[in-house]
């Protein structure tokens, strides 16, 4: 987790969010960071739909003194509260925090008078095993071909 935090202000345009994975997925490059990911694109779209298109967001990732990493976004709609939501097998949205609910240790909201944060805490992405090359091909011909 060298190099955190990381904080970005930008717009919330559905452009930003591969472009913000992309750069979390070179940052922790060699690690196992799909949670992380998938976390921080729900968090985004949420602003996006909920909220609107270019409303400025702030997004942190950081690590915890207890060893996880912390996602938070921040924009300007405090009155713009999330919920979780009942969907059903149909449902074609609304499963974002229920995601969310699902990966992270734990998540919440913290609100001031012109700003709100939906932030969560996942386990820290782990290194992956380095990749074993891939094995020689089999020669044809058996034994002493040349």
């Amino acid at each position: 987790m060298n190099g955190l935090p990381l904080t970005w202000e930008f717009l919330a345009v559905p452009q930003a969010v591969p472009e913000v994975r992309q750069i979390l997925r070179e940052r922790f490059e060699g690690e196992d960071a799909g949670d992380l990911l998938l976390c921080v694109s729900e968090l985004l779209a949420n602003v996006i739909t909920h909220v609107g298109e270019r409303t400025p967001v702030s997004l942190r990732v950081s690590a915890t003194h207890a060893g996880r990493v912390r996602v938070a976004v921040s924009d300007p709609a405090a009155a713009v509260w999330p919920a979780l939501q009942e969907t059903g097998p149909e449902s074609t949205s609304g499963r974002g925090l229920q995601l969310l609910d699902a990966l992270a240790l734990r998540w919440g909201v913290e609100q001031s008078p012109h700003r709100k944060t939906v932030w969560c805490e996942l386990r820290a992405p782990k290194r992956r095993p380095p990749r074993q090359p891939d094995a020689a091909p089999a020669l044809s011909g058996g034994r002493g071909a040349c």
